[in-house]
């Protein structure tokens, strides 16, 4: 399969089997789009004009790089576990109005994750983790900060076991950073190998949805802490995290916004909610598809400039290799990987959390319902038979699981609204990667 597009007066040809990206003229994307049955005028074109492309199309072909063979191979999931997300609390102190959690409860009582569970999920991965030795655990919430003390208690915890057990621990948090202060600097420049900073953007956009317990936007109180954050991590990995809304899809501001505050590892996602004025709707999508291209535009300006940032949905590999299969695979979530709340039962990840529908065991059983993990071991981008003629498939593996069962009620069964929205990225993403390499 291949996949012309065009971003301004630049277009390309992507090879789906090969992961190639090629830079042609108008007159060979026309050519290939006609081929694949777009409705794409293509009387303009001369018999010579044909000739030449129908050669350079062979010579592609030839090396590999244009029609090659996609994948079919099955990805077997190990049933090692490699990481958890700890729910360390689910209470929050901010009561933002999209968030997938309930403002922190996941629809039930607010409540903390004693250091005893906490401890016993440790336990529960390393006994779990087979012969890998790598292991990841995400302190999750709500806040996770409002648990400082437990977080630290456990990481020490899990310290003692590494050698022990012949574990490496690499842990991360994810933060509203209202209580970020020196002392949490301090512990996360020592122990976390990434964190999370949620901050959406400019401050009438942020203290619109991201409000204190008193109703009070956060904007003030957290920009400056998360600035004291970043310049004190050094070379140790972060991101500042955002969510753009249907309230503000002229998104690329944001994320610009933030660059300028000297965050140089930027994501800003699209509002997963039903939450009538907050929602995409597919009206919203041509607006964010040209906000898309105006935030490529921006981001390659600063580039050039020598003020280039990473954007999270601008980074792609289309290089295949290892990477390919595990983007077949999709992720791990009721796998390899699993969340825990506090009362220490377990989930395929942070997103079905509560749901009894997916509770899977806890860390006192110490068991795991086999049905539902065999149901997500299974799944993978080809049983997602939406995704067969979608050029984006190895981009994207098909979806959230989470995010494609609460809008469609199945994991197998992508969001519409998303795909539009990533294929759109993709293609972004590509014209970057072409400007980096210097093809245009």
């Amino acid at each position: 399969m291949i996949h012309t597009f065009s971003f301004k007066d630049n277009y390309y040809i992507y090879d789906v089997g090969s992961g190639s990206l090629h830079l042609c003229d108008k007159k060979t994307a026309d050519y290939l789009a006609h081929g694949e049955g777009q409705n794409v005028d293509i009387s303009y074109l001369s018999q010579a004009d044909i000739d030449a492309i129908e050669e350079d199309i062979r010579a592609l072909e030839e090396q590999g790089l244009l029609n090659a063979p996609e994948t079919t191979a099955r990805p077997v999931k190990s049933r090692e576990v490699k990481a958890l997300c700890i729910h360390i609390c689910h209470d929050c102190n901010l009561r933002c109005r999209y968030c997938f959690a309930d403002e922190g409860a996941y629809h039930s009582a607010r409540q903390f994750m004693s250091e005893e569970t906490a401890k016993r999920a440790i336990d529960f991965l390393i006994a779990n983790s087979g012969n890998r030795r790598i292991l990841e655990a995400d302190f999750f919430g709500g806040e996770p900060l409002m648990c400082l003390d437990v977080i630290k208690n456990v990481v020490a915890y899990a310290r003692g076991q590494e050698k022990k057990y012949g574990k490496k621990f690499l842990f991360t948090t994810t933060t509203n950073a209202l209580l970020l202060d020196d002392d949490a600097i301090d512990f996360f420049n020592r122990e976390m190998e990434n964190v999370v900073l949620s901050i959406d953007g400019r401050k009438e956009v942020h203290d619109a949805i991201r409000k204190t317990v008193n109703g009070k936007g956060s904007f003030d109180a957290v920009l400056p802490k998360i600035k004291k954050f970043v310049q004190s991590r050094g070379d140790k990995s972060y991101y500042v995290r955002g969510t753009f809304t249907a309230k503000n899809l002229d998104f690329s501001n944001d994320v610009i916004f933030l660059a300028e505050q000297g965050f140089d590892s930027i994501s800003m996602e699209p509002v997963v909610t039903d939450i009538e004025d907050l929602m995409i709707k597919p009206e919203h999508l041509p607006a964010i598809k040209e906000e898309y291209e105006r935030l490529c535009e921006r981001y390659i300006e600063k580039y050039r400039e020598g003020k280039g940032f990473n954007f999270f949905h601008f980074n792609i590999d289309l290089e295949g290799g290892p990477c390919l299969a595990k983007r077949v695979s999709a992720c791990g979530a009721g796998n390899e990987y699993f969340s825990v709340v506090p009362n220490g039962d377990i989930y395929p990840c942070h997103q079905f959390a509560g749901d009894p529908a997916f509770r899977m065991g806890s860390v006192y059983e110490g068991v795991i319902d086999a049905g539902i993990r065999d149901k997500f071991a299974s799944s993978c981008l080809f049983t997602r038979k939406n995704c067969k003629d979608c050029f984006a498939k190895f981009i994207c593996s098909g979806g959230c699981s989470a995010n494609n069962y609460h809008f469609t009620g199945d994991i197998e069964t992508p969001y519409p609204i998303t795909c539009e929205m990533m294929k759109k990225r993709a293609e972004c993403a590509m014209h970057v990667l072409a400007v980096k390499k210097g093809m245009v």
